[in-house]
This record gives C-alpha cells, sequence and structure tokens, in this order.
C-alpha cells in the first residue's frame, strides 16, 4: 500500500500537534503562567531602556547590564509607589467623610424612590435604619447557608490571597532575569525555527516588534489625553480632587477596566462627599461617560488601531473577544495579539494570492 503522506508532511503534522498541546497546556496553566506573562510584558517594555543604558560611556566604562535592568525596576517601582502615594490621601481623606455622608445620602435617596417603590408595591425604606432591618432579616432566614458560604470563602480566599503575594514576589524576580537574558533567550528560540524559515520568521517578528513599538507609543498618548481630559473636566465640575483623580483614571487605563472603575468609585465618592443633592453624581456620570466613549471609539480605534494597522471595528471586536475567551488577561493582551496575528494574516493571503490554488482558473 502506497504512502499517502511523505515524510515532511508527517513530520509537519507531528509538530503541529506538539504545537497544539503546547496552547492547550498553556491554557490549563493560565493561573500559574500569569506572572511569567506579566513579566514577559514589562520586560519587553523596559528592555529597550536596559539596552540604552548599557549603551552608555562614562568614561570608558559602559553599565554592566545586570545593573541598568536594576535600575529601570527600581524606577517601576517609584513610579507604582507614587501612585499609591497619590491614593492614599484620597482614600485616607475620603473615607471618614464618606461613612459620616452616607446616612444623609440614604435618606436623599429614600426621598426620591420611596413614592415610586410604594407605587409598585414595595414597602422599603432605604435609610440606614431600613437597610439593617432588611439585612437581619435576610441573614436570620438563610443563617446557615450564608455561613457555610463564608467558611468556604475564606478557605478558598486564603488560599487565593497567598497565591496573589506568591505572584507580586514572583514577578520582578522572573522580571530581572527576563532583562538580563533577553538577547540570549531570543537569540535561543530564533535557533530552534527550521533553517529554510528563519529568515522569513525573523523578518515576520522585527515587522511584529515595529507594530508593537508603535502600538506602545499609541497607548501613552490615549493614557496621557484621558489624563488631561478627566483631571480639566473634573476641575470644570469643580471637584476639590479633581487633578489626582483624573490623572490616576487616565494612567491606568491601559488596566483595562480598572483604570477607569477605579477613577469613577473615587470620583462618585468625591461627589457624595462634595455636592448636596444629585448635581455632583450627575456631573460624574456624564465625565465618566463622555470620558468612555472617547476612549472606545475615538482614541483607542485612531491613536492605538491605526498605528498597529487594524481597523476601528476590528480593534472593539478584538477587546471583547479576547476577553469572553482568556478573560482579564486576554483582554490586556488583544491589542498586541491582533497586531501579530494582523501580520500572519497578511503573509497567508500574499502566499494565498501567489498560490496556483487561487490563480488557476
Amino acid at each position: 500500500m502506497p504512502n499517502l503522506f511523505t515524510s515532511e508532511q508527517k513530520q509537519t503534522a507531528i509538530w503541529l500537534l506538539v504545537a497544539f498541546a503546547l496552547l492547550l497546556l498553556f491554557a490549563l496553566l493560565g493561573p500559574v503562567l500569569m506572572p511569567f506573562i506579566v513579566a514577559a510584558i514589562l520586560s519587553y517594555i523596559l528592555n529597550p531602556g536596559v539596552d540604552k543604558l548599557c549603551s552608555w560611556k562614562f568614561k570608558r566604562f559602559s553599565l554592566p547590564r545586570a545593573v541598568a535592568a536594576s535600575l529601570l525596576m527600581v524606577m517601576l517601582v517609584a513610579v507604582l509607589l507614587a501612585l499609591i502615594l497619590i491614593m492614599t490621601p484620597i482614600l485616607q481623606k475620603e473615607i471618614p467623610q464618606l461613612q459620616d455622608q452616607i446616612p444623609r445620602f440614604l435618606d436623599k435617596l429614600n426621598e426620591m424612590l420611596a413614592p415610586l417603590l410604594r407605587d409598585l408595591g414595595i414597602h422599603i425604606r432605604l435609610d440606614s435604619a431600613g437597610i439593617k432591618t432588611m439585612l437581619s432579616k435576610q441573614l436570620a432566614s438563610s443563617g446557615d447557608v450564608i455561613g457555610k458560604a463564608v467558611l468556604s470563602s475564606v478557605k478558598v480566599g486564603g488560599a487565593a490571597v497567598l497565591g496573589m503575594i506568591a505572584n507580586l514576589l514572583l514577578i520582578p524576580i522572573v522580571l530581572f532575569y527576563l532583562l538580563l537574558d533577553w538577547h540570549a533567550l531570543l537569540a535561543r528560540l530564533e535557533y530552534f525555527i527550521p533553517r529554510r524559515w528563519a529568515s522569513k520568521s525573523v523578518a515576520a517578528i522585527n515587522e511584529v516588534d515595529d507594530i508593537l513599538a508603535q502600538y506602545l507609543r499609541g497607548q501613552i498618548m490615549v493614557m496621557l489625553v484621558l489624563a488631561a481630559y478627566y483631571s480639566v473636566a473634573l476641575s470644570i465640575a469643580r471637584f476639590d480632587l479633581a487633578l489626582p483623580v483624573g490623572i490616576i483614571t487616565g494612567l491606568l487605563v491601559f488596566i483595562p477596566y480598572l483604570g477607569y472603575g477605579l477613577g469613577l468609585v473615587l470620583a462618585l465618592i468625591g461627589a457624595i462627599l462634595q455636592f448636596e443633592g444629585f448635581s455632583g453624581l450627575l456631573a460624574v456620570a456624564i465625565i465618566y461617560g463622555v470620558g468612555q466613549m472617547l476612549e472606545g471609539f475615538f482614541l483607542t480605534p485612531r491613536l492605538v488601531g491605526e498605528r498597529i494597522g487594524l481597523h476601528p471595528l476590528t480593534v472593539i471586536f478584538a477587546l471583547m473577544a479576547f476577553g469572553q475567551l482568556f478573560g482579564f488577561i486576554g483582554i490586556l493582551v488583544a491589542l498586541p495579539a491582533s497586531a501579530i496575528v494582523s501580520v500572519a494574516v497578511k503573509h497567508m493571503r500574499s502566499s494565498y494570492l501567489n498560490s496556483s490554488f487561487y490563480r488557476q482558473s
């Protein structure tokens, strides 16, 4: 019986199966790989800075790569600490005031909504006493269930906290070694590429690298524009903490939903503390609603999507699709991964249009 496949086709099939098995393994080990993925993203961002520091000459003395990597890591930690120092006074000021303002806010909310709820047949007071009564009834009716849930969540939550701490401690260690051996790791990866594909693969990787560099520049522009927008808009609305809240919202926008959500919560708390009635809450809703539309439908598609060669609709779809498939990590890497896929699709399209299968009539 003649062989249906050549030896080269069999080897290709085997390697495709190996690649599929590796992808499946990566999907199963997602939580374990999280610190390595974060460290790899940070090392890719910081590596040009390390190379630049190592290239500088100080009286014929070049900076060792380990020292340059350590300096950039210290600068990264300093930036994170600066953000924490910006947030700490806000929280110290707002949390005690919020505790005093919540009963008054609930009384106002009750005056507005109680008549509407009574018309619907719902008799409940939305003040602090009414909420306490409602919670006590719910706890009394389902105390055993809640107790078991709390105990189980404490066990799971304790393990999750320990895992989070371990991941946070692991990220700088992995980041240091990746920065130290970045070029050696790339050379080893290139060595494993089949020789007949090496030149084309390196050219495609360089193209992806150029696209990702443009992506990072575009993302930095989005962060700066949004930081300026939220700071100015909140200042116009006469918020006392407009500058720090606006800066936090804008600079943390590179972490999808976290920067926007954190800034929105801080602004809502500030509105409750500072303004009488609901005028402050309405101002926050308008400012952050416009900011979200500005980011999602203009800034990110224009400043980021066009720089990586993706249509604005493709950018929106990529964020939704990767978030659905891979969760938070998927949202974080959606646009860079889409850029890589776009390069691969472009080369596949070129090969397809030049193939006999397409040209033959």
